[in-house]
């Protein structure tokens, strides 16, 4: 399994992004697909999911400002992240796993996303 992260980049403050994640080489319909997050001198933070059975959730200080989609057609997750605050700076990853609860079996490289004026 392979998945690509794109979509990273500088933005202002209140500025909004799309991430995507493109998954290659699964099989099973089961899964759930992850974003995470790293800032500088922090520890790794999830940050939202979503589930081949539909359902997402959001990590608190990321509700109403980002969503997490999917296109089954195209392999491919998404994050649109709007509001943006400097303390998004991040890489932000997308991770893979068998089932909600489980380990991530499978992580991307990472995307870097600065929020800065």
């Amino acid at each position: 399994v392979q998945l690509v992260e794109s979509g990273g980049g500088l933005v202002q403050p209140g500025g909004s992004l799309r991430l995507s994640c493109a998954a290659s080489g699964f099989t099973s319909s089961s899964f759930v697909m992850h974003w995470a997050r790293q800032a500088p001198g922090k520890g790794l933070e999830w940050v939202s999911g979503i589930g081949s059975d539909g359902r997402t959730f959001y990590a608190d200080s990321m509700k109403g400002r980002f969503t997490i989609s999917g296109d089954n057609a195209k392999n491919t997750m998404y994050l649109q992240m709007n509001s943006l605050k400097p303390e998004d700076t991040a890489v932000y990853y997308c991770a893979m796993g068998s089932s909600w609860g489980s380990a991530y079996d499978y992580w991307g490289q990472g995307t870097q996303v600065t929020v800065s004026s």
